[in-house]
């Protein structure tokens, strides 16, 4: 009867105690650590865990601070909460042990095997940039604003790649050492494009093209530099520039005109046999002036003429040339030196009726 009261009372006393170990693992577990059976209202209040690697690299928004580079990892999940009676009695399944160093270099490893962190964010679908970047241990990466959004709005803590339950996360920054990489490249080409277009412009204004046509526009170039740097330095003004020269060369004009009436000297009777004989040998019969056919005893005429054309007399002028008598008198009238000169050559004549 004894042994019967003894064995009743162990059985009874294994009983409490693990409904005592059931109830303090629901307790920490299912119930929010802070839950408190005094609060009338059944409240709980909960405050947010500290993190001691919050708030050195990145702000509220997510952004990593100017003053902030320090690129260290870690684990954002808090220390795991001591093990309940039901635990430890082997009522309930221990939660996983959390994972070493070694084992996060193997997730991430096998993260940057596949190209996770050069990838956009499987839930924004934006690149990564400078954002804070989170490491899972499923080896799925994601912003760590996406990630914080996902677990509020889905109620619960599950990877949204691969649905894996209890995961835990570690900040990398990997996707930041790779976007300046990035960015450095980009810079890096720019710079020697600059650099190129710049040494081949200097190239082209040294050194003459080949081609033809590069050949006549580096000369035009050439010829306009010179003709501007010729009106910057000049320090008058270019009009009045311009007109002195206009001045300079019809004075000049005039003085040759001068000396050249003064150098012509009449034709003599020689001279004149002379010049008949080369006009003969050109063989031109028609007044350059109207464009009618020339009569002379001394000259042929062409046939066909009229007895009013063959009536007008011909002028031969010391420059070898033939014309109307009328026709260069007119021409004369017209003209405003005082000596008139050739309307064929331009030179200074003398005349002689034929």
């Amino acid at each position: 009867m004894a042994m019967r009261k003894s064995l009743e009372s162990k059985s009874s006393n294994k009983l409490v105690i693990t409904s005592v170990a059931f109830q303090d693992h629901l307790m920490r577990s299912l119930l929010h650590p802070n839950f408190s059976f005094s609060d009338p209202l059944m409240r709980c209040r909960r405050k947010a865990p500290r993190n001691p690697h919050a708030g050195r690299g990145v702000d509220k928004k997510g952004l990593q601070r100017q003053d902030g580079r320090d690129e260290t990892e870690y684990v954002l999940d808090p220390a795991p909460p001591p093990l309940t009676l039901a635990q430890k009695m082997g009522l309930v399944a221990s939660p996983a042990e959390r994972l070493t160093e070694n084992e996060w270099m193997q997730v991430k490893a096998r993260s940057v095997q596949q190209g996770d962190s050069a990838q956009p964010c499987a839930i924004c679908r934006e690149e990564f940039c400078l954002q804070p970047q989170v490491l899972l241990s499923c080896s799925h990466v994601f912003h760590r604003a996406c990630l914080q959004a996902f677990e509020r709005f889905s109620g619960r803590k599950c990877c949204p790649m691969c649905r894996r339950e209890q995961y835990e996360t570690r900040v990398i920054h990997d996707a930041s050492r790779l976007f300046r990489h990035q960015c450095a490249t980009r810079i890096q080409a720019y710079w020697r494009g600059y650099v190129a277009r710049k040494w081949y412009r200097c190239l082209r204004k040294t050194i003459c093209p080949k081609d033809k046509r590069l050949q006549r526009k580096f000369f035009e170039a050439k010829l306009q530099e010179l003709n501007d740097s010729f009106v910057r330095y000049c320090h008058t003004d270019t009009e009045a520039f311009l007109s002195d020269i206009d001045r300079s060369l019809s004075s000049s004009r005039r003085v040759f005109q001068q000396l050249e009436r003064k150098s012509v000297s009449e034709p003599q009777e020689n001279d004149w046999d002379r010049i008949q004989s080369q006009v003969i040998q050109r063989g031109v019969w028609d007044c350059p002036i109207c464009l009618t056919a020339l009569h002379s005893l001394d000259l042929p005429t062409e046939a066909g003429t009229s007895n009013h054309q063959q009536h007008r007399r011909t002028v031969l002028l010391s420059c070898s040339h033939l014309f109307h008598q009328l026709c260069l008198e007119a021409f004369e009238a017209f003209t405003a030196d005082s000596r008139p000169s050739c309307p064929l050559c331009r030179s200074v004549y003398h005349k002689k009726l034929i």
